[in-house]
């Protein structure tokens, strides 16, 4: 597995706001943890509710900064930009991939 051309495929499609094919990504059983919203978002239907939440929402577009691979887990360092207060903030999201989908998040901002 290509980890950097999935996690590259993984914000082209949460940019076009695809939330099927972005959801297709996670494992079922996949949990998203984002401390700055106070919550934790398990399987399909929880990261439902995120990306609609917070991507969709607010029209968050991601661009990749950085990208560290160490084996089956990736940290990226990233901008999102969007119609919320700040308008543009940094982020970080540390991945941990099973079975060629995403097992686990952790997202912040920064």
């Amino acid at each position: 597995m290509d980890i950097r051309l999935f996690i590259e495929e993984w914000i082209k499609l949460g940019n076009a706001f695809d939330t099927d094919a972005y959801l297709e990504k996670y494992r079922a059983d996949a949990i998203l943890d984002d401390p700055s919203v106070g919550r934790k978002f398990i399987g399909h239907k929880g990261i439902r509710d995120y990306f609609t939440t917070y991507f969709i929402g607010y029209k968050t577009q991601t661009r990749l900064m950085k990208l560290d691979i160490h084996g089956n887990e990736a940290h990226l360092e990233v901008e999102f930009t969007g119609e919320f207060p700040e308008g543009k903030i940094g982020g970080t999201f540390d991945i941990i991939l099973k079975d060629e989908k995403i097992a686990a998040v952790k997202a912040a901002l920064i």
